[in-house]
């Protein structure tokens, strides 16, 4: 049981190892490299809702998870908007695809810049105060 909890944590800590090990799975069972990466960012989305605002409370102390549920209801709401002024007729198997594809690559790049920023902080602290 423990095997699993540690497991759970590093691929919250660390989404992109899933993102890369479903999309290397999906390869491997030939599937086309469009829909791997989609099943990949798609599983890693609901990771991300997770690591992100862990990330930012362990480097800041501030709880976020709010602000960004509140955030993917704003934008699913827009994306909604938005296809059915466009279409008049809304489909929404593609409309929930495209606004899951889009908060995947809003909390992707959220994540990335968390890393740099606190490994930017760790060295800075690391040079100044040793």
């Amino acid at each position: 049981m423990s095997i699993l909890l540690y497991l759970i944590s590093f691929i919250i800590l660390f989404p992109i190892i899933l993102l890369i090990g479903i999309y290397v799975i999906c390869r491997k069972s030939k599937v086309t490299k469009t829909k791997s990466f989609g099943y990949a960012a798609d599983a890693t989305t609901f990771v991300l809702f997770f690591s992100v605002p862990l990330s930012i409370s362990s480097l800041w102390h501030v709880n976020i998870s709010t602000y960004i549920i509140c955030s993917a209801i704003v934008i699913a709401i827009i994306f909604t908007f938005i296809d059915w002024k466009s279409k008049k007729e809304i489909e929404i198997l593609p409309l929930i695809k495209k606004i899951w594809r889009f908060i995947f690559l809003l909390l992707l790049i959220i994540y990335i810049l968390i890393w740099i920023v606190g490994l930017i902080h760790k060295i800075v602290t690391y040079v100044f105060l040793s």
